[in-house]
């Protein structure tokens, strides 16, 4: 058994370390707070883009009459034989099972696949770290001409085709918006058959889930293409409200929900408005324009629920650590008083013995 002095050090140990998970538990607080805000404040603008796409669609020729084919070919379907899987992991840890949830669901959709030719892109410092053990990374070779795409020299069945490290921790319109651009012209060029994204979407603190999302090609305007999705347990559900309700976070934002709701009604009627407008351009053209952006603010939509997941997450992960640390340090008290009372009785057992033979 541990004398008295090593509890002592072992208690005040776990007391420094309680300090430290304490502080993180708050700072991820905080940092939830505004990345919740700024994933609800997004909303509106995705709404009512969708909704400019349906009012369009509904004024545009999307259908050459000539040929009867799509006019873009972001509305284009193929059998699914080349699919590229776009996955949003986080840049640090502690964040309990967040990365591991992410990477479970990538590895599912894999396996699910795996008859198909897939190409991976990592946003994230965790999901790079990990795909690049598992999986060879594409090799291009040099395009002819500056207007050519780069030849791409395939290798294996599964290849990582891009790393976006540190992307989430200051995250930017314009990067995504690169991105989504890359992956549309892949597309375009008949690269991909299909596009799909791995995050976790964030609704509020107890209202999580990891899907599974197609993006393209477009099949409705306005609805998302889930292919699979997990939900939060009952006991995950119950430890992060037990965190945000320490930590002052709440569970429900109603006033952003009203907004949002308010706004979304505007969007849709707005959307299915009888209203005959003057385009200065051909409105199909507008229309094949615009879908590039639909598409970047799915994904733009998706970074930003999955950075306010993250920080959800590693509050209550943190928040679980702090009790731990305190359960802990009770039990290491009552050891070291036990063991405290056993030496002081073993103290008085031996100065009585010794006066009695005297």
């Amino acid at each position: 058994m541990a004398n008295v002095l090593d509890l002592r050090r072992r208690i005040r140990s776990v007391r420094n370390t309680r300090q430290i998970t304490k502080a993180m538990k708050m700072v991820s607080a905080a940092k939830l707070r505004r990345a919740q805000e700024r994933a609800v404040a997004a909303r509106p603008y995705a709404a009512m883009l969708a909704s400019v796409l349906e009012s369009l669609k509904r004024r545009a020729e999307i259908y050459d009459p000539k040929t009867g084919d799509v006019r873009s070919p972001l509305l284009l379907t193929r059998p699914e034989k080349r699919i590229l899987l776009v996955v949003v992991s986080g840049d640090k840890g502690f964040a309990g099972a967040f990365n591991t949830n992410i990477f479970k669901a990538a590895a599912n959709f894999i396996l699910e696949n795996d008859e198909k030719q897939i190409d991976i892109e990592a946003i994230g410092r965790k999901g790079r770290d990990l795909f690049r053990r598992r999986y060879p990374a594409a090799q291009f070779a040099e395009a002819a001409e500056e207007d050519q795409r780069p030849e791409r020299q395939r290798a294996s069945k599964i290849e990582v085709v891009g790393e976006h490290a540190g992307v989430l921790e200051k995250l930017h319109y314009d990067r995504i918006r690169e991105l989504s651009m890359e992956i549309v012209a892949r597309y375009t060029h008949e690269e991909i058959d299909a596009a799909y994204l791995v995050y976790n979407e964030f609704k509020s603190v107890i209202q999580q889930r990891v899907v599974v999302e197609r993006v393209l090609p477009i099949l409705t305007i306005g609805e998302r293409q889930i292919a699979g999705a997990r939900e939060l347990t009952i006991e995950e559900r119950e430890r992060a409200a037990e965190a945000a309700l320490s930590a002052g976070v709440s569970l429900y934002p109603k006033e952003a929900e009203a907004a949002q709701k308010q706004l979304e009604n505007e969007a849709k009627e707005f959307g299915t408005a009888e209203v005959d407008y003057i385009y200065q351009q051909p409105a199909h053209e507008i229309f094949a324009d615009v879908l590039p952006r639909y598409v970047t603010s799915q994904i733009y939509h998706a970074t930003l629920e999955s950075v306010a997941a993250e920080h959800a997450a590693r509050m209550t992960a943190m928040d679980s650590a702090t009790n731990n640390a305190s359960d802990m340090i009770d039990s290491l008290t009552l050891t070291m008083n036990r063991v405290r009372q056993a030496a002081i009785t073993k103290e008085i057992i031996e100065i009585v013995s010794g006066a009695a033979a005297i």
